[in-house]
């Protein structure tokens, strides 16, 4: 007989009113996977944006949403090594978080960082994996280096900062409120600009321009952004939440030597992600040890109350990261 786990679908495309708890079976380790009895579970916006309709997971992974989870390993598949049942971890997931268990890519998996809880673990993999390979390895960001983080009071946004901070870049952000912008401070940021009252294009020009942005914004941002860099200056474009599609004058390119690039995570292969892994257990994972950097918590929720947790993502009032727990730990 199939075991069977709770989990939380999405019922229909919508509100945050159309995830529901089922009975689901529970995933098997395949070829190169491994099956973890999730603790806890981070949600991003990439889950609202599947709930909503916007966001199709890839064809082979799972439809339920969540992306990334801590937990202990309970199965492992054929062709893995140097993982074991028991073994507590938190992975980047192609889909199927928002469950008891679920099944990932071992080379995915990260070992929870020396005196961290399973909690705070489980905020790790998406954000850090999102930003390592867009900041440092496609926007190549090098200590003394102006960055500016658009949503610093965000997952993102938050990493970013403390990374980049930690990496010797000047930072500067924007977020939407003084609060956010006093807690950006804390974290690093050398200027945090309230984007309701001030221009941030004049604020990064004052300073010589940005010579990389991290951008969710999208829409009109693009293009102002672009004014905010400097000469030979980097975006690097993750979301478009202001919209994808925008009127662009290439002369600022071509005469200043711009560079415009960006990724999605999902969609790239499980070998890119483990490269990503790689580097974040030698580069990263020793920060996060010594205490240096740390996930900013915003909230926890039951998975029973998905809806709740999705409602506080979307009101836009949380600065850091939203979490479910499953089994706790």
């Amino acid at each position: 007989m199939t075991e069977l786990m709770n989990a939380i679908e999405i019922t229909k495309p919508g509100g945050p009113d159309v995830l529901r708890v089922v009975d689901r079976p529970r995933p098997e380790a395949g070829h190169g996977q491994v099956v973890i009895q999730v603790a806890w579970a981070g949600v991003n916006r990439p889950d609202a944006l599947q709930r909503a309709g916007l966001y199709n997971p890839p064809p082979t992974a799972s439809d339920l949403p969540g992306l990334e989870a801590s937990g202990k390993i309970v199965a492992i598949g054929a062709g893995v090594s140097g993982l074991a049942v028991g073994d507590h971890v938190c992975a980047l997931l192609p889909g199927g978080g928002y469950a008891e268990y679920v099944a990932t890519p071992a080379a995915h998996c990260l070992p929870i960082p020396e005196g961290m809880s399973l909690r705070d673990a489980a905020c790790l993999p998406e954000n850090y994996f999102t930003v390592w390979s867009n900041v440092f390895t496609r926007g190549g960001l090098k200590g003394g280096e102006r960055f500016l983080v658009h949503g610093g009071s965000s997952g993102i946004g938050t990493t970013a900062i403390q990374l980049a901070h930690a990496f010797g870049a000047r930072v500067f952000t924007t977020a939407g409120s003084e609060k956010k912008c006093q807690a950006c401070r804390d974290l690093g940021a050398e200027v945090a600009i309230n984007y309701r009252d001030a221009d941030f294009v004049e604020i990064l020009k004052a300073q010589g321009g940005a010579d990389l942005i991290l951008d969710m914004v999208g829409g009109p941002y693009i293009q102002r952004n672009l004014s905010a860099l400097a000469d030979d200056g980097r975006l690097v474009q993750i979301a478009f939440l202001e919209g994808p599609k925008v009127e662009l004058n290439m002369v600022q390119m071509m005469t200043r030597r711009l560079t415009l690039t960006g990724s999605t995570l999902r969609p790239q292969s499980d070998l890119a992600k483990a490269r990503i892994a790689q580097d974040l257990r030698e580069a990263v994972w020793p920060l996060l040890a010594a205490g240096r950097i740390a996930p900013i918590m915003d909230s926890e929720f039951s998975l029973s109350d998905a809806t709740a947790a999705h409602e506080r993502m979307e009101s836009s009032d949380h600065i850091g990261k939203i979490v479910l727990e499953v089994a706790g730990g």
